[in-house]
């Protein structure tokens, strides 16, 4: 007899959800899923209406991986690039972790800690 099935919970279908002005991330953050994510951020990000500080709120994030740091780099990256401020909230620890080990912690946070759009929740 076959063992019981594990009860695994199916992905989510998109890995990101615009909330408002929020952009939440959801579900294995890991570079297997980067392509899919890629894409649904840079759709959210040619939007003509984006806000002046970009938000994104990982508090459903449920794996990571050392791609994910990568992610958030390139995301500080485009928001510059397309003179945004970015607000990362709700990292996991182990992410802040792994931008500690990298020597990043300073680069994933908002780089202009003066603009009120960006102080932290």
């Amino acid at each position: 007899m076959p063992p019981p099935a594990k009860n695994k919970t199916a992905p989510p279908v998109h890995l990101s959800t615009v909330v408002g002005e929020v952009l939440k991330i959801e579900g294995q953050l890991t570079l297997a899923n980067m392509p899919r994510l890629l894409s649904e951020t840079e759709a959210y990000a040619s939007q003509a209406t984006l806000p002046d500080c970009l938000t994104i709120d990982f508090g459903q994030v449920t794996d990571i991986d050392s791609s994910a740091v990568a992610l958030l780099l390139h995301w500080r990256r485009r928001a510059i690039a397309m003179d945004k401020a970015l607000r990362y909230v709700h990292l996991p620890s182990n992410l802040l972790s792994l931008a500690e080990l990298y020597g990043l912690s300073e680069l994933i946070q908002c780089p202009d800690k003066s603009n009120p759009l960006c102080a932290p929740q």
